[in-house]
């Protein structure tokens, strides 16, 4: 008998908690009841990371709420050129778009972006049990306003890398040949003359010995925005020229205004990432961020640096990679003293990458997006995210098991990204980002084609950037 009043008791308990608890796994039908059927379109670059969303969370989004997902991936300057019109044309195309981690200060000086914290607070039937933005890493608030409110979800973030090929740097004969001519051992370049002197070894022992090798990869596409994007942060940081030489309280980028866009130290840096041409395969000038990571897993470069998403397919997909089990990661070469500056908060050494998914104030669509957006920041579907695109955004991904076995394959990538992160930064919050990147611009592109030696094309450059700068009202 008092098993039988036990089971009554617990079988009433059970009905009352299921009348008045919503069932935690039926949360997304519930909240999408009467958005079913509705199609969200978003737009964002195809990566690795947008690839994973767009072919396996948008479809197992519409399986939970009957809200369908019609996901563009495309190139950045279209994904970029096609978000942005749609905004200013308030037209309502896309419903969610990619922000990028250093556009997001121009998209809310032009009120671009839905307050996503502001639209949770004011529906709360649609705020998900498990979208909490406290999990995440601190990369999230590079998307919050100084009030702190939040306007796009982190959907990738990952670091610029120093990428080397392990199995050429530990072959014996390579090393012994390293030895006999500069007297030192063959390792990960620590600073820049190390890394020429690797680059310039390796050139010459692919031509000695018959190898399609080149020393170096170079993002030095003249005539695309990367090949300024390498300048600015990846390679102005390791000679210690921060915020793309540009002072942020004065605004001036010349010496002369206070800057440092065309200061020795950044004078230093463009003609050594110039010089690096030489050791780099020809279609290096054409090279953007893909065309880095394709070079690097053709196995024609013995080093370079790559964005951290590409890490994981690189060093594991053997379908679309050569060097598969080959791929070694460090941090990136830099001047001495570079480091100390990093470590104590006072500059960096490279950059954090990442972008986030916002809604636009023109889309037709808003509360089935942000439904979406909450969808893609659980801690649930972050796993498998990061070992598809190399890209973290949630603290607990570094400790899943699978993170870390991956992590084994990919040389240390997800500890070194963990443990050395924080010495890297993402762009500075600069709203004129773009018309200062385009002002800039051709000078790097006639440096690279040697049209203009490096000195002389920072001195245009800086004089430029101060120009657009007082054009824009920062300067007087």
């Amino acid at each position: 008998m008092y098993h039988f009043k036990s089971l009554i008791a617990s079988t009433l308990t059970a009905a009352l908690l299921s009348s008045t608890t919503p069932a935690f796994a039926d949360f997304w039908s519930d909240a999408a009841k009467g958005l079913e059927g509705t199609t969200i379109r978003g737009i964002s670059e195809s990566t690795p990371p947008s690839n994973y969303a767009k072919d396996v969370l948008g479809p197992a989004f519409t399986k939970a709420t009957g809200i369908k997902v019609e996901f563009e991936a495309t190139s950045w300057d279209q994904m970029y050129d096609k978000a942005i019109k749609d905004m200013e044309a308030n037209t309502g195309i896309y419903d969610f778009v990619y922000i990028e981690q250093d556009i997001i200060y121009s998209y809310l000086a032009r009120n671009f972006l839905v307050d996503v914290t502001q639209a949770l607070n004011e529906n709360p039937n649609l705020k998900s049990p498990t979208f909490d933005p406290t999990k995440f890493t601190s990369f999230i608030d590079n998307f919050k306003n100084d009030k702190g409110d939040l306007f796009g979800v982190p959907m990738e973030a990952f670091i610029k890398v120093y990428l080397y090929r392990k199995d050429l740097f530990d072959d014996p004969k390579i090393k012994e040949a390293y030895k006999a001519k500069y007297g030192a051992d063959l390792a990960p370049a620590k600073d820049h003359k190390e890394y020429r002197q690797i680059a310039q070894f390796f050139t010459e022992w692919g031509k000695a010995n018959g190898q399609e090798i080149f020393g170096t990869t170079v993002q030095a596409a003249s005539g695309h925005p990367a090949a300024v994007y390498e300048v600015v942060e990846s390679i102005f940081p390791t000679y210690g020229v921060y915020n793309w030489g540009i002072d942020t309280k004065a605004y001036g980028a010349s010496v002369a205004n206070g800057g440092r866009m065309n200061s020795p130290e950044a004078k230093a840096a463009l003609t050594w990432w110039i010089g690096n041409l030489a050791y780099a395969p020809p279609e290096s000038t054409s090279s953007t961020w893909d065309e880095v990571a394709a070079t690097f897993a053709a196995g024609r470069a013995a080093q370079g640096l790559v964005y951290g998403e590409n890490a994981a397919w690189i060093a594991t997909d053997d379908k679309k990679s050569n060097v598969v089990g080959k791929v070694g990661v460090a941090l990136p070469p830099v001047e001495p003293g570079i480091i100390e500056q990093a470590t104590s908060g006072a500059g960096y050494i490279g950059y954090y990458d990442g972008g986030a998914f916002g809604i636009p104030h023109s889309s037709k669509n808003k509360k089935a997006a942000l439904l979406w957006l909450q969808y893609i920041g659980q801690d649930s579907v972050q796993t498998d995210w990061a070992l598809a695109g190399s890209r973290i955004t949630h603290k607990a991904t570094y400790e899943d098991p699978k993170v870390q076995a991956q992590d084994k394959k990919v040389d240390g990538y997800y500890t070194l990204m963990r443990e050395k992160g924080p010495l890297f930064r993402g762009a500075p919050p600069f709203p004129f980002h773009n018309q200062v990147r385009e002002a800039i611009a051709p000078f790097i592109y006639q440096a690279i084609t040697g049209e203009l030696k490096p000195d002389e094309a920072l001195d245009k450059a800086a004089a430029a950037a101060d120009a657009e700068l007082k054009n824009l009202g920062y300067r007087k």
